[in-house]
């Protein structure tokens, strides 16, 4: 029977998969598996979702108070940013805007799993530069650019390892790539970055044709539900996102909550301050546990990808945590079989990871 056939590169897409919320059983557990703030939202930000709205009407379809709130706050010129569902939707519209079927769109091999989606999704082809251990190679992400590449993909810090290039290894990496060759610097987990380093991918941008950077409110700012994202870069750049995102993409809430957020940068640093502090303490005890086979990437983000490869498996210490309550990240289909991403929950929840890993390995807890 004749039916609507998709394009064979759609046939050959496996739809993104989020983090677990639940166990095996359906019982629900506290989620480490999604990189959310554990500290949850800013109290302005609450307090802004609670003002009513006429539900009936359309949000600002430009969100410009939203704009110029972000640039007020990084210094940059609000002609130059586009906001949208997340910066999942921004990235898409970037690859959308320049790939086709027989393109191709780099990066590392450990990256954010929506990146082949974002490729295949326009028929283009994924490609992945080996890394340097875990994180990413300059050397080796240049080496993989051919004349079929148009966009390069760098989240900095890395998801799912956590690893952070340093601003010059990013303008080294830049200066490399041909200039109609556009570099995406998905950052993320900024915010959780040494303030010292938080704009220099924004200078990169303001100075050359040829790169964007896009940020998120769903990390540290706490508002993952209210799905809003942003990019930075050239003007032409900006133009080419705004032709293909959707009509309305932010709603009124998430503009709203976004802007009052953005005012409250104490919430921002506690909650970098937090993720600093209990990042260490659980990269500090998977060190202890380092006789057992067990290992942490060094990470910038709010999370640690931690290695397996002794008598503890991941698949051990992934039932293990799920027996103690907790959701982690398990990664076979990134190439990850023997490792577990664990995002920095509160105090009292990596005080019982600690612990839960520790009786895993027969230590005492």
């Amino acid at each position: 029977m004749n039916k609507p056939q998709p394009k064979p590169w759609i046939a050959e897409i496996h739809a993104y998969v989020p983090g677990k919320s639940r166990s095996a059983s359906g019982a629900p557990l506290t989620k480490l598996s999604a990189n959310e703030n554990p500290l949850g939202s800013s109290p302005a930000a609450l307090a802004a979702l609670a003002q009513a709205h006429v539900a009936a009407d359309y949000p600002d379809p430009d969100a410009r108070l939203l704009r110029e709130k972000i640039a007020e706050v990084h210094g940059l010129d609000p002609a130059l940013i586009v906001c949208g569902t997340g910066s999942g939707e921004l990235l898409h519209c970037a690859v959308q805007a320049l790939c086709g079927p027989g393109d191709e769109v780099l990066a590392s091999r450990y990256s954010f799993s929506l990146y082949p989606l974002l490729a295949q999704k326009v028929g283009a082809v994924p490609v992945f530069a080996e890394p340097d251990g875990y994180g990413a190679s300059v050397d080796n992400l240049l080496a993989a650019v051919t004349d079929r590449t148009r966009v390069v993909l760098l989240d900095n810090p890395n998801n799912p390892v956590g690893t952070f290039l340093p601003p010059s290894e990013v303008a080294r990496l830049h200066a490399g790539l041909p200039s109609d060759v556009l570099l995406v610097i998905d950052e993320a987990y900024g915010e959780y970055v040494d303030p010292a380093f938080q704009s220099e991918a924004f200078a990169l941008a303001a100075a050359h044709d040829n790169v964007l950077v896009s940020r998120t409110f769903s990390k540290a700012y706490g508002l993952a539900a209210e799905r809003v994202g942003w990019v930075t870069g050239a003007a032409h750049l900006i133009d080419l996102i705004n032709r293909l995102r959707g009509a309305f993409n932010v709603s009124v809430s998430g503009q709203k909550a976004a802007i009052a957020a953005l005012g409250d940068q104490e919430f921002v640093a506690a909650s970098r301050a937090h993720n600093t502090r209990e990042r260490a303490r659980l990269a500090r005890a998977i060190a202890m546990l380092g006789n057992h086979g067990i290992a942490a990437c060094p990470s910038e983000a709010n999370f640690l990808l931690v290695d397996f490869s002794g008598a503890v498996t991941a698949v051990a210490a992934l039932d293990a945590l799920s027996d103690a309550g907790y959701a982690v990240r398990h990664l076979p289909s990134q190439g990850l079989p023997n490792a577990l991403r664990i995002t920095i929950g509160k105090t009292d929840d990596m005080t019982r990871v600690i612990a839960c890993l520790r009786t895993l390995c027969g230590e005492a807890a």
